[in-house]
């Protein structure tokens, strides 16, 4: 048998004026996964508890398998995975973004979208005055920041005893305060003062660095500081092909999906053209799923698209990008899997991105499987209407995946 996992990070909206009061997932032309719906059912699940922050950390582990309650310690520790940085006991990873923030309004938590190349040299500046040890820490610690992709990056604090973050450590994820005033979500509780003074003095190095004065040269937005946010420690994860017996891959642009991957023991595959934003090359992802199948039970696609087109407030980009993805990726994928002998697909979001708030939320997200041994419910399209009124729910979206693989 041979299963593949479609993700549209965030595609589960709200009705849209704009669309007609239909949802993103309506208005979208998506016959390859409504071909899904007819043959085998839709449903609804509930990846991201009430108790944990509504993010794709939290939701890739839970659509996963994973019960995110027991497993989930942060999510900058699943992206260092990703990123081939290893954790000694005591220390902490944190996420590291390039933002620009205007008049102490958070305007952008991309930076631009920035490029990596630009990205890579703000932080090697970062680095440079601020990295290295951390003058008057008790015990010794030691800063290093990690270039990732675009504006994701990861801060390590490694520390040679305990150190001063605990699960009382309180941050907020930039982009759910999108043109927000930062005074109300800047670091709270243990080690909050290390993490709101590093933000505060990379203000200064910024502003100098040579790569911020040439995007203002080019009216593009500067990164005006790093956000500290989604620290933990590193998680311990049985490998997904002991708890459920099947070897797979994950295909993504996004270091924590790869990260998440990575820790459940699956084999990263790299894309060419893959950016994690809407320019991304989708055809080139969907090909990739396909060769991956000659060699792996499971193949995951993520594509960040829809995500981003939530955080920007873009109905119309959401829509195509869900588009694109039925085209160049469910729609090969779904011709190549019978080929394989008997399989099953799977198409469903981590979490909820609404339009209307441009931010992550907790609620169920739609989800459609379909292939050998899933019968047909009579069900004509996949979205969030029909997966409303079905009786396929998971209240813990973890229990989802034991479903899907039979």
């Amino acid at each position: 048998m041979k299963y593949a996992i479609v993700i549209p990070d965030g595609c589960a909206d709200e009705p849209q004026e704009s669309l007609g009061g239909k949802m993103p997932l309506q208005a979208a032309r998506k016959p390859n996964m409504d071909r899904l719906a007819r043959l085998g059912m839709v449903g609804r699940s509930n990846n991201v508890p009430a108790s944990l922050t509504p993010a794709s950390d939290v939701a890739t582990l839970s659509l996963f398998g994973y019960d995110p309650g027991v497993v989930y310690t942060g999510r900058a520790p699943l992206e260092t995975a990703a990123m081939g940085i290893g954790l000694g006991p005591d220390d902490w990873a944190i996420r590291c973004n390039l933002v620009t923030v205007e008049n102490e309004v958070m305007r952008d938590f991309t930076a631009g979208h920035i490029p990596s190349a630009e990205g890579k040299a703000l932080i090697e500046g970062v680095q440079a005055a601020l990295g290295g040890g951390l003058p008057g820490a008790k015990p010794p610690a030691t800063l290093e920041f990690h270039a990732g992709v675009s504006y994701r990056n990861i801060l390590v604090y490694r520390s040679q005893g305990p150190a001063p973050f605990s699960e009382q450590t309180k941050t907020q994820p930039p982009h759910d305060i999108p043109d927000k005033k930062i005074d109300d979500y800047l670091p709270q509780g243990p080690g909050a003062t290390v993490l709101r003074n590093l933000m505060e003095r990379s203000r200064e190095v910024l502003s100098r660095h040579a790569v911020n004065k040439m995007r203002q040269a080019r009216a593009q937005r500067p990164a005006t500081q790093i956000w500290l946010w989604g620290q933990g420690r590193a998680p311990h994860l049985t490998p997904f092909a002991q708890v459920y017996g099947k070897r797979g891959a994950i295909i993504s642009a996004v270091d924590l999906v790869r990260g998440v991957g990575i820790l459940l023991g699956w084999k990263r595959i790299d894309v060419a053209g893959a950016t994690g934003y809407l320019d991304t090359d989708y055809a080139a992802k969907g090909r990739a799923g396909v060769a991956a199948l000659q060699d792996f039970d499971l193949v995951c696609v993520h594509v960040e698209a829809t995500d981003e087109a939530s955080h920007e407030g873009r109905a119309d980009a959401k829509v195509q990008a869900l588009e694109e993805i039925d085209r160049h990726i469910v729609g090969p994928i779904l011709e190549a899997l019978p080929k394989h002998g008997d399989w099953r697909m799977l198409v469903s979001p981590d979490h909820r991105t609404p339009l209307r708030t441009r931010a992550h939320a907790h609620g169920a997200v739609p989800f459609v499987m379909a292939g050998a041994g899933i019968q047909a419910k009579g069900q004509q399209s996949y979205d969030e209407a029909v997966a409303a009124a079905s009786d396929l729910a998971f209240d813990k979206g973890h229990e989802l995946m034991r479903r899907f693989l039979g």
